[in-house]
């Protein structure tokens, strides 16, 4: 049994997508609808658009759109009864009785209580165990008791099965161990996947353990490893200690690169400290960054290895919107040994001292080169003029146009002249790519509904009457005298026309809202460009009528092409005469 239609609407009222959407991206109003970077890619140019009146947003960018629910789906990684139950909770509506089944939903709770119960077991064994080795470990970090139990830190005993038999004892079956990455198989035997490391649980924003990080201590096999891709956790869209550091008054977050590093910052004082789980910094954790920060300071180890990590991390902040800092450390390899050497007042001002990116990057274009030097002179202006000229600001170009024509002697107006010269390049080659985007959008293959380029006058005429459907669903009798979903042409436009036509004859009250839990959000950010593509279009019932005409005269072609044997180009032709007559 589906969640009532009455529901559904209410839930949808109580959660205005303005209200949603803004938790998540910064609105802005242009005239009755919002504009914001779309959180679901990187931008500097917002091309995301929510539309109050129709409780629904899309992405002129990506494609992403639907309603609220599609929206938390997307940005939540949830299933849909998930999603529902997120906003029941957001808005305190009690869901109703229902016996939906969702194995997706089934999956993720019974994952969730297996890590919970493990980070217990882990928790427990850390403080009970005989074996030592664990609470030694954090001793020598100089870890204090309540930051060890702020983070659940754990141990995992040194042997193959001890975390498989206690969660056998609770009632956890082989398969589901393995499934929520807590236990491995080899030969059908189920075995502990963490074993003689000690455990850094990952929480989520709604405080579940989703996760787990593993540090050897000693012997062989690599020094961390962490829980893969599970049905709760996709590690390139979460954060270490994001759970903490929302809480913060701050607007900046500081990006450390480790377990350790992120918990003795966060034992300094310092709240607002993340760090990425065991891979480099991803778009998705950049833009998830920017959902409550403005400023991001890099707090990366001072090795060869930390400062690439630091170039490519300061490209994607840029992309998510963020402001990019970062601190200099010296006589310390990372901020753990550093908060160790000269404590937390020092470390404040360090974050206080940081440079921005773009000094981080003019610093780099003096890798190598010595100055004195008439030729490396010249490599290093080419190298700086090249990062100046990426710079939006003309303002923040003309400090540091000034800025390196004093430090390099040389005259201002050679280097802006230079500076201006690569602005215009770098403007003529993004001109060029966004045609060449445009047109590979246009020419390109539409993966939801494959059959629109060959039927393109029929997808059109599809997409109109889908349009009117939606906008006038009280001339719903109507429209079905005239055309049925079976004289559709392309198949997803079918689905589309037969699944709204369903939901508006079962409901009082329709909305995009009733077609989630049947559509992918992929599908439902197709369904939402069809109606934000043509807002501003008027579909009278003369056009109506001559759409449903375009629809019934190829089903009448095909007949007699069928019939008379004509060839494709045969086809094509009386394709593009019933065109023309339109």
């Amino acid at each position: 049994m589906a969640l009532p239609d009455e529901y559904i609407y209410g839930l949808r009222l109580s959660n205005a997508i303005e209200d949603v959407f803004s938790s998540y991206s910064s609105l802005r109003r242009r005239g009755t609808t919002f504009t914001c970077l779309c959180p679901f890619h990187s931008e500097k140019t917002p091309s995301c658009t929510v539309y109050p009146d129709t409780q629904s947003f899309y992405c002129f960018g990506c494609g992403a759109g639907g309603d609220v629910i599609t929206f938390i789906m997307k940005i939540e990684n949830l299933s849909y009864i998930e999603a529902v139950r997120f906003l029941s909770e957001r808005a305190g509506i009690p869901m109703p009785d229902s016996n939906l089944s969702d194995n997706s939903s089934k999956v993720k709770a019974k994952t969730y209580e297996i890590n919970r119960e493990t980070a217990k077991f882990y928790y427990k064994n850390l403080l009970t165990s005989q074996d030592k080795r664990g609470l030694a470990y954090f001793k020598e970090r100089r870890l204090l008791p309540q930051t060890i139990k702020k983070y659940g830190l754990g141990y995992a005993p040194d042997n193959w099965n001890s975390l498989r038999d206690h969660l056998r004892s609770l009632g956890f079956r082989d398969e589901e161990m393995i499934t929520a990455g807590v236990c491995r198989s080899s030969n059908n035997s189920c075995y502990d996947n963490f074993r003689g490391r000690v455990i850094f649980p990952i929480i989520d924003l709604r405080g579940n353990v989703i996760a787990f990080g593993g540090r050897k201590l000693g012997g062989d096999g690599p020094k961390y490893i962490n829980s893969s891709d599970t049905p709760v956790f996709k590690k390139s869209r979460n954060l270490f200690s994001l759970n903490h550091a929302k809480n913060s008054a701050s607007k900046k977050l500081i990006l450390a690169e480790g377990y350790m590093d992120v918990i003795a910052i966060n034992q300094a004082g310092f709240e607002n400290v993340v760090a990425t789980l065991g891979t480099a910094l991803t778009s998705e954790q950049a833009r998830l960054m920017s959902q409550y920060a403005s400023e991001v300071i890099i707090a990366y180890d001072s090795d060869a290895a930390g400062q690439e990590a630091t170039q490519k991390a300061i490209n994607l902040l840029s992309a998510a919107g963020l402001n990019t800092k970062i601190i200099k450390m010296t006589d310390a390899k990372d901020p753990d040994e550093f908060i160790k050497k000269f404590g937390s007042t020092r470390f404040k001002l360090l974050l206080e001292e940081s440079d921005d990116a773009i000094v981080f990057e003019l610093e780099k274009c003096r890798y190598g080169l010595d100055l004195t030097a008439e030729s490396d002179k010249y490599t290093f202006l080419k190298r700086a003029v090249n990062i100046i000229s990426s710079l939006d600001d003309p303002l923040l170009r003309d400090v540091y146009i000034s800025k390196i024509s004093r430090e390099a002697d040389i005259n201002t107006n050679i280097l802006r002249e230079q500076v201006n010269h690569s602005v215009k390049s770098r403007s003529s080659i993004k001109k060029k790519r966004e045609w060449m985007s445009i047109e590979q959008s246009i020419n390109g293959k539409d993966e939801l509904n494959p059959e629109a380029a060959k039927y393109s006058a029929q997808n059109k005429a599809e997409e109109f009457i889908i349009l009117y459907t939606i906008k006038n669903p009280d001339k719903l009798e109507k429209i079905l005298q005239d055309i049925s979903s079976d004289e559709f042409v392309t198949s997803f436009n079918k689905k589309v026309f037969s699944a709204i036509t369903e939901a508006i004859s079962s409901s009082s009250v329709f909305s995009l809202s009733l077609l989630s839990e049947k559509f992918s959000s992929a599908e439902m950010g197709k369904i939402s460009g069809i109606e934000a593509k043509n807002r501003e279009i008027t579909i009278s019932d003369k056009t109506l009528s001559d759409c449903i005409d375009v629809l019934k005269n190829f089903k009448k072609s095909f007949v007699y092409t069928k019939e008379t044997d004509l060839s494709d180009d045969d086809l094509r032709t009386i394709q593009m005469q019933m065109q023309n007559k339109k």
